[in-house]
């Protein structure tokens, strides 16, 4: 059997999800090295472009943004008054230094993990809303002979020691009465853990899609033993924009929440045309983009308003974070655990109820 730390992933990462190790120093640079694709919807829909307010949010390559991708392309952000360029960047490491150097008004689809990070290092941001929420995306892979959660105890778990993944997988050993200190860790991104648990190497594994279901189906001895469907508060991707933004264009970011949640009503209408749409700069097939999204849930306007306004809720975001906060200041990653309330801006959902 080869060592874990020799084996090369089998897959091309999907670098929705980085482990959050790097991005402390990415958060204070400025100088972007990495390439971006800019895309603009001109040719959607006729309209004066002076009555427009223009906007760059930055994105990587996700499945929960499929809403974007739909209005960008059917024109609905100019329909609601907003010229939006989307950049895409590879990797999260990558888009953090544009939007604290300016050069963003916004992100889409940032990790709750990445958001605290951000506020605890200095960055300030607004949180307009929830892209997406991981309902089944995100996943703990078992060999058949790991009967539950319990038989983890003492046992290896192939995990991006402090990533999303890492605080996922904390919560589920709580709710079955163990603690990390049960498990023995192997250091290896989600990428690499489902490879090595497809190759027979490691025996439980934390992944997420597209890797999640290749080691699945290739793996005949094991099954997914716990996802995100069972935990649907435990992943969640945030939109964001500068406080500037925020204050300066309300009705942009209010265009912006309007294209999404019409998107999302066409992505139920019109499903075919939907996915065709969405596998283009996903770069997969479009039956693909129907399975993938089953992982994720979309919140509607209703969720998003309980979202950032329910303390009642077990939705309720402010929570999420201040645990997210919690966990990172326990990992090391913030010495202190910023005040997460201010960050969370609900009033341009109010205006569209």
């Amino acid at each position: 059997m080869k060592p874990v730390k020799e084996l090369a992933p089998l897959f091309q990462p999907w670098t929705r999800r980085q482990a959050i190790y790097f991005l402390a120093g990415a958060i204070g640079t400025v100088t972007l090295n990495a390439c971006t694709q800019s895309t603009r919807n001109d040719n959607a829909v006729s309209s004066d472009s002076s009555s427009l307010t223009p906007a760059a949010m930055g994105v990587n390559p996700w499945i929960g943004q499929a809403p974007l991708h739909i209005a960008q392309e059917k024109g609905f952000f100019r329909e609601a008054g907003l010229d939006l360029e989307v950049r895409t960047f590879g990797a999260n490491l990558e888009m953090i230094p544009a939007f604290s150097a300016g050069q963003l008004q916004g992100c889409t689809a940032m990790p709750s993990s990445e958001a605290v990070l951000m506020a605890a290092k200095g960055t300030d941001y607004r949180v307009i809303g929830v892209m997406d929420l991981s309902s089944g995306g995100d996943a703990i892979l078992a060999r058949n002979s790991i009967g539950d959660i319990q038989a983890f105890k003492g046992k290896q778990v192939a995990v991006q020691e402090g990533g999303l993944g890492h605080f996922f997988l904390l919560q589920v050993l709580q709710e079955a009465g163990l603690s990390g200190d049960d498990i023995k860790i192997v250091n290896i991104s989600p990428d690499a853990a489902a490879a090595a648990y497809q190759a027979g190497n490691v025996e439980i594994a934390y992944t997420y899609s597209p890797f999640l279901e290749k080691a699945n189906d290739a793996q005949p001895d094991g099954r997914i033993i716990y996802d995100t469907s069972k935990m649907p508060s435990a992943i969640i991707d945030l939109n964001i924009v500068s406080p500037e933004f925020a204050q300066n264009h309300a009705d942009a970011v209010q265009a912006f929440l309007k294209g999404i949640f019409k998107a999302q009503e066409f992505l139920e209408t019109n499903p075919d045309e939907a996915y065709a749409i969405v596998a283009k700069p996903l770069g997969i097939q479009p039956e693909e983009v129907g399975e993938q999204l089953k992982g994720v849930r979309l919140p509607d306007l209703q969720t998003h308003s309980e979202m950032l306004t329910n303390p009642q809720s077990d939705l309720y975001l402010l929570n999420s974070l201040s645990a997210m906060a919690e966990f990172l200041q326990a990992q090391g990653q913030i010495d202190t655990i910023p005040d997460l309330s201010g960050f969370i801006d609900p009033q341009f959902l109010s205006t569209l109820s």
